[in-house]
């Protein structure tokens, strides 16, 4: 698991064996003395662009950062680091091939940056996060698990085939993500922004979805299951889609085009309003089944 102290201690060592005072790394980081400083006694830390840049400066492998790292080998000093920045040096990989091996669980993760992370997998269960940024981010594979997460920003990242349970979603942007073929477990997510999002063959079960911006989502062979639905506004199409077993409050779909799409045994669902909706006629069907009010709705011929 990777904290602030953990890394300010590495950020010390590394620096000792290359003889670099906290200026001299400051330097060639482009930064202040006093925020290397900061780094060292664990009171901030490096985003994930800068931790590269260190590696690199320090010659060591950018997962010696990590608490779990072992080396077989000393770290470089800075007499033994002659190496020119165009040849090859043991231990460190350009940043567009690098694949980030981090070890995220069980940690308290705050105002950090970690753009363009990937291959999280199982290692971000347990932690929370607040105010950090995702931005492009390959999380495709993760598995979330009593995860809390605030105010965080994943916008256009791959979160495709995740894995998000008993988890607390609160104030998030994931606009134009990729949750495709993605499984939400007794998730709440509540307050995020999902703009332009691509759901197709996601499921959602034994969830709370309440006040989210779903403008623009593609939603495509998507299960609603045993869910609560409530303070959302459904736009655009919906596909081969299934809602069952859920509870809807203050749910309207507007302008929405509804095909082939499966309502059944949800609750308070005569209080849903179709504004301006078309559908086919098994969708119709479901819906006068379940008690829809069907004012709003045209039938497709």
């Amino acid at each position: 698991m990777l904290n602030s102290k953990s890394i300010g201690n590495k950020i010390t060592e590394a620096r000792k064996k290359m003889n670099f005072s906290q200026a001299e790394l400051a330097q060639q980081v482009s930064i202040s003395p006093q925020a290397v400083g900061k780094w060292e006694r664990g009171e901030s830390l490096p985003d994930i662009t800068t931790l590269h840049r260190l590696a690199e400066i320090l010659g060591v492998d950018l997962n010696y950062f990590s608490g779990s790292f072992q080396s077989e080998e000393p770290l470089k000093t800075k007499t033994e680091n002659t190496a020119q920045p165009s040849e090859e040096i043991p231990g460190i990989q350009s940043k567009k091939k690098f694949d980030w091996n981090w070890d995220m669980s069980q940690g308290n993760w705050a105002d950090a940056d970690f753009s363009g992370l990937k291959n999280l997998k199982e290692k971000f269960s347990s932690s929370n996060m607040k105010n950090c940024k995702f931005m492009n981010a390959d999380l495709s594979g993760l598995i979330l698990a009593k995860n809390n997460i605030e105010l965080c920003d994943f916008t256009a990242s791959n979160i495709r085939d995740s894995q998000i349970q008993s988890s607390n979603l609160l104030n998030n942007q994931y606009n134009k993500c990729s949750f495709i073929d993605a499984k939400f477990f007794k998730a709440n997510i509540e307050k995020c922004n999902f703009t332009g999002a691509d759901f197709s063959g996601a499921e959602i079960q034994e969830s709370n979805l309440e006040k989210n911006n779903v403008e623009g989502v593609v939603w495509k062979f998507t299960k609603f299951l045993k869910s609560n639905i409530s303070d959302i506004v459904f736009t655009g199409t919906f596909e081969d889609c299934h809602f069952e077993h859920c509870s809807f409050y203050g749910v309207t779909f507007q302008d929405a085009t509804i095909l082939n799409t499966f309502f059944k045994y949800n609750d308070k669902f005569k209080k849903v309003q179709f504004v301006n909706c078309k559908v086919d006629s098994i969708t119709y069907a479901f819906l006068k089944n379940n008690q829809a009010n069907l004012e709003g709705i045209t039938l497709l011929s």
